[in-house]
């Protein structure tokens, strides 16, 4: 049951993260539907998850987060009937196109949590991007933490 709290949190980080897209879109990445795995007393590792979408081809080639000792971009695969997480050196965003980050795909892996990341906290995540040029980017994102069982706005 939701309290009146819960829905004004709800509704500002709504508010945050579109006004974070649009911050976002202005460096040539949009960035939407974000948020973070919250975790149990002692878990060391969560998911964060998004729909990035580049103007320009773009890599995403590395992430960090002040929450988290380490932070790597993965991917989850099938390999022979068996589900298999790895750290890739990073993931191409075609021109105008979405892709998504989600829980059994590609994802941001936040490992050595320094702290519990509870429901409705925010967690900023920097995201570093780069052009076909060389030439490199960053991107802080804020990410709503929620429980997995929680479904989003958007249905995911």
């Amino acid at each position: 049951m939701l309290t009146s709290l819960s829905i004004a949190v709800r509704l500002w980080a709504s508010l945050v993260s579109g006004l974070l897209s649009t911050l976002a879109l202005a460096q040539g990445v949009s960035v939407t539907d974000s948020w973070v795995r919250a975790t149990v007393a002692g878990q060391q590792a969560t998911g964060a998850f998004m729909k990035l979408t580049a103007s320009q081809a773009l890599r995403l080639v590395q992430a960090g987060s002040p929450v988290a000792g380490l932070v790597e971009i993965h991917e989850m695969r099938m390999d022979k009937d068996v589900m298999r997480m790895s750290a890739i050196p990073g993931l191409d965003l075609p021109a105008g196109r979405s892709v998504e980050l989600k829980p059994g795909g590609y994802h941001v892996m936040l490992m050595q949590l320094k702290q519990q990341i509870k429901d409705g906290e925010t967690v900023p995540i920097t995201l570093t991007f780069q052009a076909p040029d060389g030439r490199k980017e960053t991107l802080e994102v804020k990410a709503l933490a929620r429980m997995l069982s929680q479904p989003s706005k958007h249905g995911h």
